[in-house]
């Protein structure tokens, strides 16, 4: 089945070739045709260009979008949407005062949602999950990481695994799962750290590969959290297990955990609210995609990513949301697109740049997704009439998207 969109707009990330990902001054430049048509056969672009080079087709589905602007869906690489509940206490008791640190202590935090996974059934979550997942998809999210990290025991985490592999399943978009059993320390571990690895490197992860219910191994390297020396523990282990490092570091400190991070070849490092200038020598020339998380920021009232100095930099650098019940409860990769606009004064080019094909570098999926190719998925976000694509980080509060596209099929 063939469609063809005429009278786009503006195409946008319009890639002749394949990339992997844009870095450094490269990410200012975000490729588009003016006046445009693309042509979709079955769940893969076929062809696109001008209007005035427009083929003429027979028997073919033409769509007119005259005014609308066409671009690649979202490709958010962080997110921990499978979750139970909520934790609006902890948001009210920000607002009071604690820190994230103090509820943490207090038993919240990742505990608080640990406790609440593990009374919940499988089937309840997810139900739950399917919900906030189908919400992202009308937001433009195309393609999603879910993590684990709830459980902290080896059914909490099976369970959410199996949840995230029936999304999979059920769904069309590309879901990537990552195994984060070490997220937080349970209470009956707070002393005895080595234990709790050992449980996850010796018991969790023999029967996650054995389901094989993971994609990638997550940690949070931070201070108070996972140290460097156990963070690297886990990456190796996951290893063993064809499992590829994705790994939460310097939300609140550097402790040289990026450079474990590279060393083992993580795919990503996530939040880097704190970035040093050591930080940045490191991850020049690596296969390290840095990925912020503006909207943590925002809700959480931390420092946001220091994109400019890291782009200035020459790094590239990947957008997505950190989607979960305690510091983003939000998916909304608009938003996102738009604080990082606002508030880390990235342009609107570098700012879906980082959205889409870094996004995608960062899930393993840029061969597929992330950029209006030939060949690659017709994943596409068909916008309301605009002005110019400048309207999306702009209108930071308002849905500006008609249509989406999941392998050539509206949703």
């Amino acid at each position: 089945m063939q469609k063809l969109f005429v009278n786009i707009k503006e195409l946008l990330q319009v890639r002749t070739t394949q990339i992997d990902m844009v870095c450094g001054a490269e990410m200012a430049d975000l490729p588009k045709i003016d006046n445009a048509y693309l042509l979709l056969k079955n769940d893969c672009i076929e062809d696109f260009g001008p209007m005035e080079n427009c083929p003429k087709w027979d028997n073919i589905e033409i769509i007119d979008v005259t005014g609308k602007v066409i671009l690649p869906t979202w490709v958010d690489s962080h997110t921990h949407i499978v979750y139970a509940g909520n934790r609006i206490q902890e948001f009210v008791d920000r607002i009071n005062g604690l820190s994230y640190e103090e509820i943490a202590n207090r038993g919240g935090g990742i505990l608080n949602s640990a406790k609440k996974l593990n009374e919940t059934s499988e089937e309840d979550i997810y139900e739950q999950s399917k919900v906030r997942l189908e919400e992202l998809m009308q937001l433009g999210t195309g393609a999603i990481e879910i993590k684990s990290g709830y459980g902290l025991t080896i059914e909490g985490e099976l369970k959410m695994l199996r949840v995230i592999k029936r999304l999979k399943e059920n769904y069309s978009l590309p879901i990537k799962a990552t195994f984060l059993g070490a997220h937080a320390f349970p209470t009956e571990y707070k002393e005895n750290h080595s234990a709790y690895i050992d449980l996850i490197v010796n018991e969790m992860l023999p029967k996650i590969a054995e389901e094989n219910l993971a994609n990638y191994i997550d940690a949070f390297l931070e201070t108070g959290y996972f140290s460097v020396e156990e963070t690297i523990k886990i990456m190796k282990a996951g290893k063993k297990y064809s499992l590829i490092p994705k790994i939460h570091v310097n939300q609140f400190t550097a402790i040289e955990g990026i450079k474990a991070c590279v060393e083992n070849e993580a795919l990503s490092v996530d939040h880097l609210e704190i970035v040093t200038d050591e930080d940045i020598e490191v991850l020049k020339n690596s296969k390290t995609m840095p990925v912020a998380l503006p909207s943590c920021s925002y809700f959480i009232s931390i420092p946001y990513t220091p994109a400019r100095k890291m782009i200035t930099a020459g790094l590239p650098l990947a957008l997505a949301t950190d989607y979960n019940p305690g510091t983003t409860p939000s998916g909304n990769m608009n938003f996102v697109v738009a604080t990082a606009c606002i508030k880390m004064k990235m342009t609107p080019e570098e700012a879906i740049n980082a959205a889409t094909i870094n996004g995608a570098y960062a899930m393993g999926i840029s061969k597929t997704h992330g950029s209006i190719t030939k060949g690659k998925k017709a994943n596409l976000i068909i916008t309301k009439p605009l002005t110019s694509y400048y309207q999306l980080p702009y209108e930071f509060g308002n849905n500006l998207i008609d249509k989406v596209m999941i392998n050539g099929d509206f949703i």
